[in-house]
């Protein structure tokens, strides 16, 4: 009941019929526009909500494409008969790559300019293949391992199949020796042999490690982020 109602009829005051229906439509006009306040406010809360939540996204697809934009860059200043169509796949390969794995892309950049400085058809005297440098029969069991379809020894030549392969190969090694420079050492000489030589405390090889190091560090210098944005 409307407080007016209740004070005139404790003063013993006797109201009209039609001043106790304004004073009714008083209180449910009140009523009414305190609903709607507190309607208005949810649906405030709830846009601004929304509204910070496409902020972050943007700012996360902005990232996205800042990240994508410096590994291409990368690899137009120093790649070798690609084409722009097989670019724009290395870089989204290596990008995709490196956010699902947790590497660092100018890390898994500079493995790649030390194994093949980035040029197309590369293949070793002990016939290791593409980008990467895997011998087939890696390529093989890493493909059986995680489901992904063997097209022959000529698989790895094709610059995206091969990045996946290489990084999960890497990722295997990390896992297994628990030290990046340990599994980058395994990555050029093989698992077996660097355990031998950890076995005879002889340490890992320094030179095929520190080339990497040394092509990391030139490429977080040559390329920092203030250059995209």
């Amino acid at each position: 009941m409307p407080a007016q109602i209740r004070m005139a009829r404790k003063t013993g005051i006797t109201l009209s019929k039609s001043v106790t229906m304004i004073l009714i439509a008083i209180y449910v006009i009140q009523s009414a526009a305190v609903v709607y306040l507190l309607l208005d406010r949810a649906q405030l809360q709830k846009s601004l909500i929304e509204k910070d939540t496409k902020i972050t996204d943007l700012e996360r697809e902005n990232d996205k494409l800042r990240e994508k934009l410096k590994i291409f860059k990368i690899i137009e200043d120093f790649q070798s008969g690609f084409t722009p169509q097989e670019k724009d796949i290395i870089a989204d390969a290596i990008y995709t790559q490196s956010k699902q794995l947790g590497y660092d892309p100018l890390l898994l950049m500079a493995l790649i300019l030390t194994e093949s400085s980035l040029h197309k058809g590369q293949e070793s005297y002990l016939g290791a293949q593409g980008l990467m440098q895997l011998l087939p029969s890696t390529g093989y069991w890493l493909s059986k391992k995680y489901k992904m379809p063997w097209k022959g020894n000529n698989s790895l030549f094709d610059p995206q199949y091969n990045i996946h392969m290489g990084s999960y190969y890497l990722l295997e090694l990390i896992l297994k020796f628990k030290d990046i420079k340990k599994a980058l050492a395994a990555y050029n000489m093989g698992e077996y042999a660097l355990k031998g030589r950890l076995k005879l405390k002889q340490g890992i090889p320094k030179k095929y490690v520190g080339a990497i190091m040394k092509k990391y560090q030139m490429l977080k210098e040559k390329y920092p982020d203030s250059l995209f944005g």
